[in-house]
């Protein structure tokens, strides 16, 4: 099999205190492939910056003005990249494998997959269950509460024992890898969404030309951390965003 062509994106914003893990992981678990990583910076206030200009030469750095969003950040490398496949990626993800390359292989073999999705664990190897079903009311809000809590388990899919690859209909944004020119196509994210929902947005439309696949035997590891019930500002954003979402897409 040829070598791989494969670009990865991370944005930041203040993430100097964790950019450095990431990086490292991922520049010693892609040796298999040809791999170009660009990061995109929200004009952080710390070091992330620096960190990586002095740590890691040959990473891309390409600096934002202000802070214009996740989906925002990603797309000023994705229109820039000329790659076979792309990887979206969090700065509080890390590898020890080298998943990339396995995915890019993958979805040579599958080339109807415009966008293939691994298992997604915490630090201590218990896993974030995904993939999920399509944000709606029920699942977003009325599952917050204890009454519906139920709405939660159904929405993540954590009572199936998927352990096969399977079709999903929404993916997340922390670490998946999609067919660059179906990205190109879609233009991307939809930089509406400052931050929350972009990523099932993105998925609902490339299931609209390409298959969105999640494949159990892959794995990132991710520190996941919610801000959106932690301040009054990352409520407001996260509301915000799942009303565009709900009412684009009609998911009541």
């Amino acid at each position: 099999m040829q070598e791989q062509i494969v670009t990865g994106s991370i944005v930041t914003y203040n993430n100097g205190k964790m950019i450095e893990r990431c990086i490292a992981s991922i520049l010693e678990q892609t040796k298999g492939c040809r791999f170009r990583l660009y990061v995109y910076d929200n004009c952080s206030s710390d070091d992330t910056v620096s960190k990586i200009r002095s740590g890691f030469p040959q990473v891309k750095v390409i600096e934002g003005k202000a802070n214009k969003g996740f989906g925002y950040g990603h797309n000023q490398v994705i229109k820039r990249v000329k790659s076979q496949y792309h990887a979206v990626i969090n700065p509080d993800i890390f590898l020890d494998t080298d998943v990339i390359t396995q995915m890019a292989e993958y979805m040579d073999k599958h080339p109807e997959i415009g966008i293939l999705m691994p298992k997604v664990l915490n630090p201590d190897g218990t896993e974030q269950h995904l993939p999920k079903r399509q944000p709606n009311f029920k699942y977003v809000i009325l599952s917050k509460f204890k009454k519906y809590r139920y709405y939660r388990d159904e929405y993540t899919r954590a009572g199936e024992d998927i352990c096969a690859p399977v079709k999903c209909e929404n993916i997340s944004g922390s670490f998946f890898v999609a067919d660059t020119a179906a990205l190109k196509q879609l233009h991307g994210f939809d930089e509406r969404y400052f931050m929350y929902f972009e990523d099932a947005d993105l998925g609902k439309r490339m299931a609209g030309i390409k298959e969105i696949v999640y494949h159990p035997d892959y794995y990132v590891y991710h520190e996941w951390k919610r801000d959106n019930t932690k301040s009054f500002k990352g409520i407001r954003i996260f509301l915000t965003s799942m009303v565009k979402y709900i009412l684009k897409w009609k998911t009541f």
